[in-house]
């Protein structure tokens, strides 16, 4: 419940402070006093765009609080508030704006972005103005109200869930089957390539092995050369060869060993070295006899490392990565033809999702057809005491052709009888200004059986009066009997409704112009009714008329009853 609100220098309020109270409190005052500013300031404190245009002129920034009492809070505020960290019986909502277009935002002193202000007043706050009562033609805000009426997320959010799985499915469906449509062509394509590259037979290493074969039969004259004379030196070449000047050596320092002990590790050495000159001769004619051998190797490599070249230069790659290449070619020929396997899978689950879908829509549209029943029925007793005597509503569903849809299978329409005796026609094409604000008072009533917000109507009885203006108030005091209402109001029918009562005027010094706002006692109430009654001269006979009124509504308040969950509601909240 909105306990107190605190504006400063906003639009033409230089400084205003309200106590309100539980029950209807109707703010009435003279055209242009600014009675609509603190709906606006409402607005504003629920996250509405700010403006500098909405400072006072003159000042620098514009600063506005709302205090709310928390005692009692629904469910859905409470779990709100403790995500938030919020904690104590009451909730400081604060908001400033700089004459530089910037605001700021408070939750009980902690700064916050100005959307936790809007998911706030969401669960605190229902503001209907005017063009309120326009939206509810609308099949969109239809359909919200009736979820709304019925208390339908559960059921809702089946259909919401099974809607995201069967539009994931469906994409993923449209992408393989679009895949498809180039398949044969590529999969032609890869089996040649694979099949290519597999022929090629590859080895790791081969490559590099390979040209190294080629660089050394290239080059075979000049090695077997060098490793003729390299033999000549160390082994053959007579009579000075490297064999058997280390032989003539060992001869020598085995018979002075015979003498000194102290050479016996060199003639170890040098008997190694004979072996190892020996062994490297060996080696040496092997070699040279290998490159005379392998002079019909030369084209055989040449022709292999070709063939690895051209396959290389025709996919676009270096030699050294045909083996990688192979392997990607490989795993797409592979993905592409488990392509039509994961299709068919892929739309036996399309089919299990979209009866799921099917199923959980068919919930929701018995659910509807339930809430619709009862809406019908609940606004229909409304119409006949706000002046429609003999209206029926109806709710009308219609189940949708096309393809699945996140909010169901339904298109919902209201549809009205004004009159008896005719039938009902779609609300938008039969109902006039007047009876369209009164049917959406009707429906606001028939829905907000368990209302737990503070609800703010902004001259919702434009374009009634009389008798059914009497009625429209008393069913706005039956809604503030169950809970808190703030109606801005220029009939005396309704203003005589309320539990409180507020003046707002407007006052000027020649310099500037200010807006006050004064509870009224009810002597005061008497003389406000009377000039809303008898215009600027007030006589006896509209003072008695207005004490008649006062006397006529609700003696007393009712206990506003303890609060329950209620369903999100669709009505424009700030």
């Amino acid at each position: 419940m909105l306990i107190a609100l605190k504006i400063r220098d906003f639009a033409i309020i230089d400084e205003l402070e309200l106590t309100l109270r539980s029950g209807l409190t109707v703010l009435t005052g003279e055209t242009g006093a600014g009675k609509s500013i603190l709906v606006d300031a409402l607005q504003l404190l629920g996250g509405g765009r700010g403006a500098a245009e909405m400072i006072r002129h003159g000042a620098e920034r514009a600063d506005l609080t709302a205090t709310f009492d928390l005692h009692g809070a629904p469910d859905e505020l409470k779990a709100w508030l403790e995500r938030q960290a919020l904690e104590g019986d009451e909730l400081i909502v604060r908001r400033v704006l700089g004459a530089d277009g910037r605001s700021r935002a408070w939750l009980n002193g902690q700064p916050v972005p100005v959307q936790l202000l809007r998911e706030a007043a969401d669960l605190l706050i229902d503001i209907h103005g005017q063009h309120e009562f326009q939206s509810l033609t609308r099949a969109t805000r239809q359909r919200e109200l009736l979820d709304e009426f019925g208390a339908l997320e559960a059921e809702l959010g089946a259909v919401e869930a099974a809607y995201r799985r069967w539009r994931e499915l469906h994409s993923r469906a449209r992408t393989l089957a679009a895949a498809a449509e180039d398949r044969d062509a590529r999969l032609d394509l890869l089996r040649h390539q694979v099949g290519e590259l597999g022929a090629l037979e590859l080895e790791a290493g081969e490559l590099e092995r390979l040209s190294e074969e080629r660089t050394r039969l290239a080059h075979r004259g000049r090695l077997a050369e060098a490793a003729q004379g390299a033999l000549g030196q160390l082994y053959q070449d007579e009579p000075h060869n490297a064999h058997g000047a280390i032989g003539r050596a060992l001869q020598a320092l085995r018979t002075a060993a015979a003498i000194d002990a102290q050479l016996g590790p060199i003639v170890t050495l040098t008997q190694e070295a004979e072996v190892n000159v020996r062994e490297a001769a060996r080696e040496l004619e092997r070699y040279a006899q290998g490159l005379e051998l392998d002079t019909a190797r030369q084209n055989s490599v040449e022709s292999r490392l070709a063939a690895i070249e051209d396959l290389a230069r025709k996919h676009r790659v270096d030699a050294a990565q045909l083996p990688a290449r192979a392997a990607e070619l490989a795993a797409e020929l592979e993905q592409l033809e488990r392509a039509e396997v994961d299709l068919q899978a892929l739309r036996g689950e399309l089919d299990a999702a979209l009866r799921q879908y099917r199923e959980q829509a068919a919930t929701l549209t018995r659910a509807r057809t339930a809430a619709g029943a009862a809406l019908d029925k609940a606004v229909t007793v409304h119409m006949q005491a706000l002046g429609m005597a003999g209206g029926r509503f109806e709710v009308a569903l219609t189940a949708r052709a096309d393809e699945p849809a996140p909010h169901g299978a339904d298109e919902i329409e209201f549809r009205v009888s004004a009159n008896p005796g005719q039938p009902v026609r779609a609300l938008a094409k039969v109902a006039s200004g007047g009876e369209l604000s009164r049917l959406s008072l009707a429906v606001e009533v028939a829905s907000s059986a368990r209302e737990t917000r503070c609800m703010v109507f902004d001259e919702v009885d434009s374009g009634i009066g009389g008798a059914v203006a009497e009625i429209v108030g008393r069913e706005l005091r039956a809604l503030g009997e169950r809970g808190q209402v703030l109606c801005v109001t220029h009939l005396p029918q309704v203003a005589s409704q309320g539990h409180q009562h507020l003046r707002v005027a407007k006052h000027s010094d020649g310099r500037a112009t200010h807006t006050r706002l004064t509870e009224l006692p009810e002597s005061e109430r008497i003389e406000e009714l009377a000039r809303m009654l008898g215009g600027v001269d007030v006589t006896a006979t509209a003072r008695e008329h207005a004490r008649e009124m006062l006397n006529g509504a609700a003696p007393a308040l009712v206990a506003a009853r303890a609060p329950g969950r209620r369903p999100k509601r669709g009505a424009q909240r700030r």
